[in-house]
């Protein structure tokens, strides 16, 4: 082999070994900092767990719940952000009054937030296509049927821990709650007082639902229903619970926050 080439097969075996040792290095420094690393993300395991423990429970709610779809805002330690839920409850009106029952429908997960939905969410009922519009110049027609937007009768509560979410029990989840939410519900005896009709005492016993009742008082009696419906019928507001499925059914239609019928098919 001549000199020139002699060199060269050197500078060759030079950067494959300089190579070589910062493989090295670069893996030492990985097994390094391996040991110190943390995982933060919520598995698989611990969401369906929330989601058994906590969808369709029901609390009371410790303050006003605007409607919109941002709803309440909490940090990392459930402290609840009082400016903007002010400024929501001005922009939107407010959906959940202090002391009003309220019911888990919907758990959302998302990099570095946990989204909870309360007795339907905070959202209208207007659909998306409801608000395009085509045309020419300033006439403009709706693409598609224009039926009455549904008032929400729900809200949310986000919780924001400004990282990956960690791994958290159904029992942490509540302790960060509740500061807005009570979970710790009273039995349906506490309604047993002056201040309750005789009727509504003895529907409660019976695990009915009459006319004239709260959403506190229908909770105690029946429980949570299978289903919400949410819509305006002659101008007026109203939410149907339904109970049971076909051919058994039992509608209570609210009008505000009473009872205004009740029909067993």
């Amino acid at each position: 082999m001549s000199l020139s080439g002699l060199r060269t097969h050197a500078r060759s075996e030079k950067a494959s070994l300089s190579w070589f040792r910062r493989s090295l290095w670069f893996g030492a420094a990985f097994l390094a900092v391996l040991p110190g690393y943390s995982k933060e993300s919520m598995d698989r395991e611990t969401r369906i767990a929330l989601i058994r423990g906590l969808l369709r429970e029901v609390a009371v709610s410790k303050v006003a719940m605007p409607r919109g779809r941002r709803g309440l805002r909490l940090d990392a330690q459930g402290k609840l952000d009082q400016a903007k839920a002010e400024s929501e409850t001005r922009a939107n009106g407010i959906a959940l009054r202090p002391g009003m029952p309220v019911e888990i429908t919907k758990i959302g997960f998302k990099s570095n937030q946990l989204v909870f939905e309360f007795n339907g969410g905070g959202k209208s009922g207007k659909k998306w296509y409801q608000h395009i519009q085509i045309g020419v110049g300033t006439a403009t027609t709706p693409i598609g049927p224009q039926q009455p937007a549904t008032l929400a009768y729900g809200s949310s509560i986000t919780l924001d821990f400004g990282k990956s979410v960690p791994d958290l029990t159904v029992l942490e989840v509540k302790k960060l709650l509740s500061g807005v939410l009570d979970f710790e519900r009273h039995s349906p005896t506490v309604l047993y007082s002056p201040a309750v009709p005789p009727k509504f005492k003895e529907a409660i016993k019976k695990h009915e639902a009459v006319v004239g009742m709260d959403r506190d008082a229908v909770l105690s009696a029946k429980g949570a229903p299978d289903r919400r419906v949410r819509e305006v019928r002659d101008g007026v507001e109203q939410e149907d619970w339904i109970y049971g499925t076909p051919p058994h059914v039992l509608f209570v239609t609210f009008d505000g926050d009473q009872v205004a019928a009740v029909k067993q098919y």
